[in-house]
């Protein structure tokens, strides 16, 4: 995969906490989207596809950053969208309309019909309707991600005790399970309810040594209130440093709760992923803008 990328340093936010800015390695394939994107891109290469077709929401971080490299590499890009009635929305989608000036073809289907996009029959229609495309599933989370996501970790953090990072489909927390060291401990921050990402990280993770910190969704996927609003804009002010909504955001609030609580040792030395994202904000800002709620910084 040829996509340029940028060199990145751990960022200190106190004696006990750093962050690892993976957002800075790409302005728009950035984060663990890079990581999980490059090992199926070398996979697209060595098989000689046409191009990729894949799937993701209204605001999804992985339809824009494929769409990204696809414009980037030169590959023809295919979203599988959920919701029809977002096929008149467009304009007011920064996402979409973003994905969409990329280069990448829009199809816009049921809530019911992409309830299915994981099962045999439904990918066979998809191979017959895209011959000879790269499917990747959504989020782009496969066993390829899972090790693109295990290079996240470098030698220079074999320093830190935890490692955190947020979690939407599973695959990024995996990565980072099955390259951390025996003192190391892996806690993730479902963006989601519910305990299916317990089953999901358990196909990909190799080792035992992980939690989920299930007490920070703010009431679901893309679910936010003035809290975490608030949250957001004051740790970008004290630190530079942009959070998205609907993971990183998150994330960073559970982890500073769980410090002020006592819920890390105090010599205990631990590691944020900032996994990107950043895209969203605009959409969200939309929303929080039409909802009269604070906007994000």
């Amino acid at each position: 995969m040829n996509l340029h990328i940028k060199s990145i340093s751990n960022i200190a936010i106190n004696s006990q906490l750093a962050l690892k800015p993976e957002y800075q390695i790409h302005p728009h394939v950035s984060g663990n989207k890079y990581r999980k994107l490059y090992y199926n891109l070398q996979e697209f290469y060595k098989n000689d596809y046409k191009g990729i077709v894949t799937f993701g929401g209204a605001f999804s971080n992985h339809i824009a950053a494929t769409a990204a490299a696809g414009k980037e590499l030169g590959i023809p890009t295919i979203g599988i969208i959920r919701g029809e009635e977002l096929e008149f929305k467009i304009e007011s989608n920064s996402t979409l309309s973003y994905a969409q000036q990329c280069g990448m073809t829009l199809r816009f289907v049921t809530r019911k019909e992409y309830a299915t996009k994981h099962t045999s029959d439904y990918l066979t229609q998809i191979h017959n309707l895209y011959p000879n495309f790269y499917v990747l599933p959504e989020g782009g989370s496969n066993a390829l991600a899972v090790r693109g996501c295990e290079e996240i970790l470098s030698p220079t953090d074999t320093q830190f005790d935890i490692i955190c990072c947020a979690v939407g489909t599973g695959g990024t927390i995996s990565g980072l399970i099955n390259s951390s060291l025996p003192h190391q401990k892996i806690i993730g921050f479902p963006a989601l309810k519910g305990d299916f990402l317990n089953k999901d990280i358990r196909k990909f993770a190799t080792k035992s040594n992980w939690e989920l910190a299930t007490s920070y969704h703010f009431g679901g996927y893309a679910k936010v209130n003035s809290e975490l609003i608030r949250f957001m804009n004051h740790f970008k002010t004290t630190y530079s440093i942009p959070l998205d909504p609907i993971y990183t955001a998150k994330m960073m609030f559970g982890i500073f709760d769980m410090i002020e609580k006592h819920q890390f040792s105090r010599s205990a030395k631990i590691l944020a992923i900032h996994t990107g994202g950043l895209q969203g904000v605009k959409g969200m800002n939309q929303r929080l803008e039409q909802l009269k709620h604070p906007l994000i910084d």
